[in-house]
């Protein structure tokens, strides 16, 4: 598993819609593990392919710290959500891409996701709490959107400079 470097907004890549994944594979497969070593790492509860510079459907999330605290990691392919409910649920979000930016977002409360799995096999699983959530954003970021299109145009303006300003100084200490 390798730690891969995760890009930062405004990054064109992370504006773009991502291609199905065609075939279940080794290379996905390597793409998984190296999304989840580098989710873990970060530290944070999901990551979608185009934060690392991948324009595939697929996304992992790991939320157990709500539950168990064991982790729980789940590894989405070509996922789709296939019912929301009518209730909604504002959570304050976060975004590996927009470091140290938060935002309430309301989002539906409930949604059914089927997805391919690492074992090949279709999967539909109802998530609610933060796995719905995390399970909504992860799904924006293949679809081109992030948390902050969510947000007015002021807000989403104001957290785009300050992570212009961030990426600029972050070049000049080498980081970026």
């Amino acid at each position: 598993m390798t730690t891969r470097p995760i890009l930062i907004h405004p990054d064109p890549r992370l504006k773009k819609l991502c291609d199905p994944v065609a075939a279940l594979d080794d290379t996905i497969r390597q793409l998984a593990d190296d999304m989840l070593e580098t989710m873990y790492d970060a530290p944070g509860v999901g990551l979608a392919a185009p934060q690392i510079g991948v324009m595939s459907r697929i996304f992992v999330m790991d939320c157990a710290k709500e539950k168990s605290g064991f982790p729980e990691p789940m590894v989405m392919i070509n996922p789709e959500i296939t019912w929301v409910s009518e209730e909604k649920n504002v959570h304050e979000e976060g975004c590996l891409s927009l470091p140290e930016q938060y935002a309430d977002v309301t989002r539906p409360k409930e949604v059914r996701m089927r997805w391919l799995g690492l074992d090949g096999q279709t999967h539909e699983e109802q998530f609610d709490g933060l796995w719905a959530t995390c399970a909504q954003h992860e799904l924006d970021h293949l679809n081109g959107k992030l948390f902050i299109d969510h947000l007015g145009p002021l807000k989403r303006q104001m957290v785009t400079r300050k992570l212009e300003k961030l990426k600029r100084e972050w070049a000049r200490e080498g980081r970026a």
